[in-house]
């Protein structure tokens, strides 16, 4: 990947000295750089905004909630491409497909109690994130599902229910697995329904919808029961369970529903991070904490995990607009 970033640092380059000088990184909401090439639309969820402090800092001035980390795929593929191409990025933490599609979201910053509470908090509504598409945008990418699926609760109560069990057992399986085939239907419909509305938008753009990294290894046994810095209570087979018939299915289903658009494609995460998930040595994605017990990152990519999906988005970016 080294070359690559390379590739796309020397690209940025040769398309400034046509267009101008090198635009610095696009900042929350802002308009794209007017004598950029192209027009990039990144919408998503935290797992796109990146959110946690292992992602980088915020810098929403004032902040709005959403939680965009200079650290985050969109902001490092930016200074990547310099003026190449302008982003306006609307990605938000805690957005469903719904609030990407047609409904104002309600922001949430770092408020998760009980493991943080946001000073800040509650903030005003932002618009649905499809409002910053228009007929001139070229690329639009967007990373969601996760939250319309209802991870964060299915984990809640993974680590719930695996508490006190010595990591032995199936618990939130035996509670759940009969919930996740609806949701997951969920998920489908809504996505078809999104990239529909984005087309709508926006009739010439290529739509990228961006998969989940590997976030539960193969080998769950690199997973340390009660370790808060991996994935706390939650038992071996309840995280065996997550990773086969929670995650898997979810970028399944995601991949699925990019097929009924013929100017939508999928960005595979998955494959390029094995080996790095939360249980591994060489992690790119965060524990329930970062650092027990003041710093909660709550299961989301830090900057490794965010470098990598750069690499792998610039790349199918490049690809749509046909200069790869």
């Amino acid at each position: 990947m080294a070359r690559f970033r390379t590739r796309l640092a020397l690209l940025g380059s040769a398309a400034a000295l046509t267009v101008g000088a090198i635009v610095p990184a696009q900042f929350a909401g802002a308009q794209p750089a007017a004598a950029a090439a192209y027009q990039w639309v990144a919408l998503g969820d935290s797992y796109t905004a990146g959110v946690i402090p292992a992602a980088g800092d915020t810098f929403e001035i004032p902040r709005d909630g959403c939680e965009r980390t200079d650290q985050s795929y969109p902001q490092v593929i930016d200074r990547d491409l310099g003026s190449l191409i302008g982003l306006t990025n609307v990605s938000c933490g805690a957005a469903t497909i719904e609030d990407i599609t047609f409904q104002a979201q309600q922001p949430i910053g770092r408020h998760l109690p009980p493991l943080s509470e946001d000073p800040d908090y509650p903030f005003p509504p932002v618009p649905p994130q499809s409002e910053a598409v228009d007929p001139g945008t070229d690329v639009i990418t967007v990373g969601a599902g996760g939250n319309t699926l209802g991870f964060a609760d299915i984990l809640f109560t993974c680590l719930q229910l695996g508490s006190g069990s010595g990591g032995v057992g199936t618990p939130c399986r035996d509670n759940l697995a009969d919930d996740i085939p609806a949701r997951l239907a969920k998920v489908g419909k809504d996505y078809d329904e999104m990239l529909s509305v984005l087309h709508e938008r926006a009739p010439h753009a290529k739509i990228l919808a961006v998969g989940y990294p590997t976030v539960v290894p193969e080998d769950t046994s690199k997973c340390r029961y009660n370790d808060w810095e991996q994935f706390g209570s939650i038992t071996q087979g309840d995280l065996d369970w997550l990773r086969q018939d929670v995650l898997g299915p979810l970028n399944k289903t995601i991949e699925k529903s990019t097929g009924t658009q013929e100017a939508a494609g999928f960005v595979d995460l998955y494959d390029s991070s094995q080996n790095h998930s939360v249980c591994d040595t060489g992690k790119w994605v965060e524990g329930i904490y970062t650092r027990f017990p003041d710093q909660p990152a709550f299961v989301h990519p830090n900057a490794r995990g965010h470098r990598n999906a750069a690499d792998h988005v610039a790349a199918a970016v490049l690809n749509a607009l046909g200069v790869a």
